[in-house]
């Protein structure tokens, strides 16, 4: 099955202890259905100092399932993800107004 939310989208999350929040995918995984979005389901992990980083503990986003998560629209809200074909192209659209993404 086609992805419905890429890397650079914009979405809301539904569910859990950040419900409402908004962010931006920074990485989508099609094999276990799931997505890192930047600011969402953040954990502190403690990481060892090495030449990069001085260590301690870092906050990171962790990896949210693709169902807790809604692509926002052009006016701001939660959609779902249809596609359809312009032409000989397959386009992502919002199905609440029926924009092309």
């Amino acid at each position: 099955m086609a992805a419905k939310l890429k890397k650079g989208d914009k979405v809301v999350m539904l569910t859990g202890k950040d419900k409402g929040k908004q962010g931006t995918v920074s990485s989508v995984d099609p094999k276990s259905n799931k997505a890192v979005v930047d600011g969402l389901n953040i954990a502190i992990r403690a990481t060892r100092q090495s030449q990069t980083t001085q260590g301690g503990r870092i906050p990171k986003a962790m990896p949210v399932d693709l169902s807790n998560l809604a692509l926002l629209d052009a006016n701001g809200k939660a959609t779902r993800v249809g596609f359809k074909m312009e032409g000989d192209k397959k386009v992502r659209f919002a199905k609440t107004t029926g924009d092309v993404i």
